[in-house]
């Protein structure tokens, strides 16, 4: 299995026809993280018992002759911000070292009902704030494709262990781009849900009013799978949507694709787009349109001030969100063993188990909330996001789904941009705009991202299979 990419539907296959058992594929999968994650990195743990304990009960359902659900036995990674009860769960930082989860997150019990299994958990962007994987408090994951690149992030454990074939599929969060940035390093799929369309109940947050978690994958087919298995309202998520999903999602029609106007909006085809990626979105142009799919010209006029308002609103909810991790209750720092008063320990406790980007992070955060400056930055940052989301509103009244690049630069080197924290922000502006719209966004090869109408999943998957198929 490991020489050749396996798609969730090809698994499904081999498992119910005992090609293999779950028991088989899973020892497979672990003897391939054992020969390659020395190198790559994507995984901070693994829990074997637990994940043999899952795929033992798959093989008496194979055994059965029970209805197997498609994600039965399918090994999936999990970003290590999700709850997984039983495992460790430390947001790539140090201030959650050896924090054990107590509960599965939403989207992990719905994975359990799939009789999915889970391989470990994968490394982040400390707190998942970063775009490249090199924040993390335990170590720095490299980009299969290239070891001396990085990987993407914050989800950058997550995309390198789907296209390094270290797992079937996996989830990661997006609050700016941190699924489909780093899916488009590593040269996957990546799905950025609407808003709401998944529960975030049992995701350790970075900023509330943007996180999504959502699937990377190694085609457009197994994001939909993916999707449809984690999508739907939950109790314990005010913000989840009663939204229902059906065969659409995996099942399209392609002749309604032909009759879809896909929008070009004229401030993201812009100087200073790198030439590679410039002609790879150039190339997709020309075979949607080989396809018969037509394009129009729009523009969304406040996408200029995106990146500003992006990286204030981020800030201050990130502040308020990392208020709560304090080093005492969820896990111990240990340069704070010594501390003389609870203040003191409190401050070594923040000062040791957050990088330097989230503490650039909490102030700048703090700073934008606080007396006197709250109108300046905040309050206007909060009105921008209400004009980015009338641009789309205006631009889906001509156009079904909107083309982008999803960044203006292919896989920079480990390294490259760590000491220059303004230049790394820049890989998000082609990606923020969807979180701050609160709208679904899939990005995949070669360098593209399709952003549909909010709960209109079905939309750009759609279209994104029917490239799919035809490339093929």
């Amino acid at each position: 299995m490991k020489d050749e990419v396996i798609t969730i539907k090809k698994f499904h296959e081999g498992l119910t026809n005992k090609v293999f058992s779950a028991r088989e594929a899973l020892a497979e999968f672990y003897k391939v993280i054992d020969t390659k994650d020395g190198e790559i990195g994507a995984y901070l743990s693994t829990d074997r018992d637990a994940a043999q304990t899952q795929a033992e009960e798959v093989d008496r359902l194979v055994e059965k002759g029970s209805p197997l659900p498609l994600l039965a036995g399918v090994p999936l990674a999990i970003k290590d911000n999700i709850m997984v009860k039983g495992q460790p769960c430390t947001a790539g930082a140090n201030i959650l070292k050896g924090y054990t989860a107590i509960y599965d997150a939403a989207v992990i019990k719905k994975l359990r009902g799939e009789s999915a299994l889970f391989l470990g958990k994968t490394n982040m962007d400390d707190s998942a704030m970063g775009s490249s994987t090199e924040n993390s408090a335990f170590k720095v994951t490299k980009n299969p494709r290239d070891m001396t690149k990085v990987p993407g992030g914050s989800s950058g454990g997550s995309a390198a262990a789907v296209a390094s074939g270290m797992a079937v599929a996996a989830l990661g969060s997006d609050t700016g781009g941190s699924i489909r940035q780093p899916a488009d390093f590593c040269g996957i799929v990546g799905l950025k849900p609407t808003y709401g369309a998944v529960s975030r109940y049992g995701l350790i947050p970075m900023a509330s009013s943007f996180d999504q978690i959502g699937p990377l994958t190694n085609t457009v087919e197994d994001a939909a799978i993916m999707f449809r298995a984690i999508a739907g309202e939950d109790p314990h998520d005010a913000t989840s949507a009663s939204v229902t999903y059906g065969d659409e999602l995996t099942d399209p029609n392609l002749e309604h694709m032909r009759e879809m106007t896909i929008g070009l909006p004229k401030e993201y085809f812009i100087a200073g787009i790198h030439e590679t990626i410039r002609a790879n979105v150039e190339g997709a142009i020309a075979q949607f349109k080989g396809l018969k799919v037509r394009f129009k010209e729009i523009s969304l006029p406040h996408t200029k001030h995106a990146l500003s308002a992006y990286y204030i609103i981020m800030a201050a909810e990130a502040s308020s969100n990392l208020a709560r991790l304090e080093g005492i209750r969820y896990a111990r720092v240990p340069q704070a063993e010594e501390a003389a008063h609870l203040m003191e320990r409190y401050v070594k406790n923040r000062s040791h188990g957050f990088g330097t980007e989230v503490k650039r992070r909490i102030i700048l955060g703090t700073f934008v909330l606080s007396s006197g400056h709250y109108d300046a930055y905040y309050a206007k940052a909060q009105k921008v996001r209400a004009l980015i989301r009338r641009d789309f509103d205006e631009a889906f009244k001509d156009v079904d789904a909107i083309l982008t690049p999803v960044s203006p630069t292919p896989p920079f080197t480990i390294g490259e941009k760590t000491n220059d924290p303004l230049t790394m922000y820049l890989s998000d502006i082609f990606t923020i705009t969807a979180n701050l719209a609160g709208l679904p966004a899939l990005a995949m090869p070669p360098n593209f991202q399709l952003i549909g109408k909010p709960f209109h999943e079905a939309d750009i998957l759609g279209l994104g299979q029917y490239y799919e198929r035809i490339r093929r």
